[in-house]
């Protein structure tokens, strides 16, 4: 042996983790160390390395083979050919370097190596075999991924809000971290939180990352909270290298939640505009009821003006009006939206009533929905033949399986909502009954920008004409703002049994409409309203029926209104 020569031991494990491997890093430098000196080898350095040799560009590996190029030492210790190498592409560096000189002798604990053509054709051998093992195991995980993702299961550590669990091999929610998860996708749907306003929140709340342990404790970043809220993991869906798979693992939050996030981050993704303007009351809400163009606002001695923005326009006659003059209007528009306490209390006990009648007609309609589930279900399996048949490609397949599956979802999200809602199908009603109790308390509660906004909800078509504010009431508020228009609430008392004949009534109207003023005695907001209808019936079961039409139906309940001048609209 040449005496002069010089060594490196070189040392690999293949992972960071310390509970994994570390015995093995250890070993490897007792049995080279004692190597080196059984041989009496001059070790000019230790070089360790915690990184897989799968692919190349090892740093520690490339500065080791760089510095023997340079004659810092010829020869290398390590335990074994497959520290050195599990591609080809490091393996014949070195097979390369022994055949120029520049590696003149390696020693490894349990194989002889010799810088012969034998020796060389061994050693090739040996990192022929690593790569083989490598890509082997590599195989074997992606067969079991495979079959674990077609059973349901998610096939790698658990997502955050997700436990691994061992026993089960599943994923289950985290008692800890999953109520965040579910409270995150909660708020962003509200529409108030951007991504950095939220990430703050999670990480104000304890939200850490546990996916992998070189991160874990760690507070999540933004772009993790935005990955987080596209993975379809939290409804039940495992997306995997672009499939869908129907998860066994119980979901954190429903699908409808879920896309409504989506809808959010496609909108915030879009580019903004910087905002330039003054945050008035009434920007942007008001259209001229003349020439159809926005009403702007603009501050002239203190107090603010709207008028026409005249775009279309240039000569539209409309004039200013002072935005105190518009929030009178407003606030005394949505008194006329409201009935009385007791007719509210007796439509909601009906509904009420109704409400468990309709629970004989759930069971159907239930199994109307299990019976559709079925059929998706025999899709999916007929799919899976067609597939294995070699029918289409496996693109074709995917696309096919991932509308399917979001088919299936769609139809067992309205089953999860049709069990847990059987019992609040008229609470839409309800709850617009008790809006409408809200409105006068809006109404006189002196919050201009509450009444705005409570306002857009009751009416569509907003607009101002010659000063006054003008809108169309929508859906089930045209039947509670026509009982104010007719004075109803004066005239017609709660009819809980009988009422009076249609005859009468209809009389009632014609007297009304050959008034010489008909409309004396009405609102002096009459003409925000619908002041003729095709129904006469002013009665709280007219009020009822007719709210079921608007709300649960969408009909329009047989009405129509008109104009100032008398025309229909």
């Amino acid at each position: 042996m040449d005496t002069t020569s010089k060594f490196f031991i070189y040392a690999r494990k293949s992972t960071d983790d310390a509970d994994r491997q570390l015995r093995s890093i250890e070993d490897q430098l007792a049995e080279t160390r004692e190597l080196a000196a059984k041989h009496n080898l001059d070790v000019v350095d230790v070089l360790l390395e915690k990184q897989s040799a799968k692919k190349p560009g090892r740093p520690i590996f490339n500065q080791m083979l760089e510095r023997i190029e340079k004659g810092e030492a010829s020869g290398i210790i390590a335990w074994h050919p497959d520290r050195l190498a599990r591609n080809m592409l490091d393996g014949g560096r070195i097979i390369h370097m022994v055949d120029t000189g520049a590696i003149k002798e390696m020693k490894f604990k349990i194989v002889e190596f010799e810088p012969t053509s034998q020796g060389k054709l061994t050693l090739a051998m040996f990192f022929g075999m690593s790569k083989y093992y490598v890509d082997n195991l590599a195989e074997n995980i992606r067969r079991g991924q495979r079959n674990k993702l077609k059973n349901g299961i998610w096939p790698s550590l658990a997502p955050v809000g997700y436990l691994n669990d061992r026993k089960g091999r599943v994923i289950v929610p985290d008692p800890e971290r999953g109520p965040m998860i579910r409270k995150a996708f909660e708020l962003y749907a509200t529409g108030d939180y951007t991504l950095d306003k939220l990430t703050e929140l999670l990480t104000g709340l304890g939200l850490t990352n546990s996916t992998t342990k070189k991160f874990q404790g760690q507070p999540l970043s933004r772009a993790q909270v935005h990955r987080l809220l596209r993975n379809p993991i939290y409804y039940g869906t495992i997306s995997y290298s672009g499939e869908h798979h129907e998860g066994k693992h119980e979901p954190l939050i429903s699908k409808s939640l879920f896309d409504a996030c989506q809808t959010i981050l496609e909108r915030e993704s879009q580019p903004k505009i910087l905002d330039r303007f003054k945050p008035y009351l009434y920007r942007g809400f008001f259209r001229c009821g003349e020439c159809g163009c926005l009403m702007t606002t603009e501050t002239q001695k203190g107090h603010n003006y709207l008028r026409c923005t005249k775009r279309v326009k240039k000569n539209c006659s409309q004039p200013y009006v002072r935005e105190e003059v518009v929030t009178e209007q407003v606030a005394t528009a949505l008194t006329s939206f409201t009935i009385p306490d007791d007719w509210a209390n007796w439509m909601i006990g009906e509904l009420q009533l109704d409400r468990e009648r309709d629970a004989a007609d759930a069971a159907s309609s239930e199994g109307a929905i299990k019976e559709e589930i079925r059929l998706v279900e025999t899709k999916l399996d007929r799919l899976m033949t067609g597939y294995l048949d070699q029918l289409f490609g496996p693109e074709e397949y995917k696309l096919s399986k991932n509308r399917i599956l979001a088919e299936k979802h769609d139809l067992m999200q309205r089953r999860a909502a049709f069990v847990t809602s059987r019992e609040s199908r008229f609470e839409p009603a309800i709850r617009f009954i008790n809006r409408v109790k809200q409105a006068k308390i809006v109404a006189l509660g002196g919050d201009a920008a509450a009444q705005r906004d409570f306002l857009k909800s009751v009416g569509s078509n907003l607009n101002v004409f010659d000063r006054e504010v003008r809108f169309e009431a929508r859906g089930a508020w045209k039947v509670v703002g026509r009982q104010r228009v007719l004075g109803a609430y004066e005239k017609a008392p709660v009819a809980k049994t009988g009422a009076r004949s249609a005859e009468n009534r209809q009389n009632e109207l014609k007297r009304r409409g050959g008034d010489s003023n008909p409309r004396a005695g009405l609102s002096p907001l009459q003409h925000f309203q619908c002041c003729s209808f095709s129904h006469s019936d002013t009665s709280p079961e007219f009020l009822l029926t007719s709210n079921r039409a608007s709300i649960l139906a969408g009909s329009r309940a047989g009405f129509h209104c008109v104009d100032r001048a008398g025309a229909r609209t």
